[in-house]
């Protein structure tokens, strides 16, 4: 079924080296060749497991660290789980970190048109759809600047413009309308519910709780490497607020 998201027993380790590791030739013979290595397999994410229905938007929250982003590349295929697996199915558009698949020295219409082939579309069906991308975009005074030249609030109108019209099944969302000014982070917004009454699966990650409450129908909350509870918008993010209260802010 297009657009099904299907996570089972997902887990992820990370090497965590000492805080004292040496960084040059000179440090190394200092403090010794033993600091070079790992001193252990830290799991970031482990026992992971829920589905999400096509057409449904579910939001990630937790604290940094808490392995949201992880947990999105793994569902993109973009990292390898050492554990587990993480099924989707149909086509997957993946905003996940700014500028990622972008070339610097390109200019901006360059990169759209590179992006949307590197998405699974034709050079003619992204020149089709051209102009919508960069009227979304709102970009057009900027479009034949080299990419290094845009803001980080530009970079993200220019990826988020080109994903949403690749109409992919499942759209995956790390954090990257954070950078965007208020009125075009609305305008993101609605084009997510726009896309979820098509059909289209959404995965969220988000500090905003308040989107998570307005858009979600479910809400994934992650800590301590996993998961804490999985279920209805209001529910979770309450209890994730009472948490946050008790506990205090992250020093992550």
């Amino acid at each position: 079924m297009r657009g099904l998201i299907t996570v089972n027993n997902l887990g992820k380790r990370f090497r965590r080296y000492h805080p004292h590791r040496p960084w040059t030739l000179q440090e190394t013979f200092v403090r010794g060749v033993r600091l070079l290595f790992p001193e252990e397999r830290a799991w970031v994410l482990r026992h992971i497991s829920f589905m999400v229905s096509p057409g449904q938007i579910v939001g990630l929250i937790g604290r940094n660290g808490a392995g949201k982003s992880t947990l999105l590349r793994m569902i993109a295929k973009v990292m390898i789980p050492d554990e587990g697996s993480g099924e989707v199915h149909g086509k997957v558009a993946a905003l996940l970190e700014l500028g990622v698949g972008f070339h610097p020295d390109l200019t901006g219409r360059e990169n759209l048109i590179a992006g949307g082939i590197v998405g699974g579309l034709t050079k003619r069906e992204i020149l089709g759809r051209f102009d919508f991308i960069l009227e979304f975009s709102e970009l057009e005074e900027h479009i034949d600047n080299p990419l290094h030249t845009f803001s980080n609030g530009m970079k993200m109108r220019l990826a988020f413009a080109l994903a949403i019209h690749l109409d992919p099944d499942v759209l995956l969302i790390d954090e990257i309308l954070a950078v965007g000014d208020i009125a075009f982070q609305r305008k993101c917004l609605q084009r997510i519910m726009d896309f979820k009454e098509r059909g289209c699966t959404i995965l969220l990650a988000s500090h905003d709780i308040s989107v998570s409450r307005e858009i979600c129908d479910k809400v994934l909350w992650l800590d301590g490497n996993r998961t804490v509870e999985f279920g209805s918008p209001d529910e979770v993010v309450d209890r994730y607020l009472e948490n946050m209260e008790i506990v205090g802010p992250s020093k992550n």
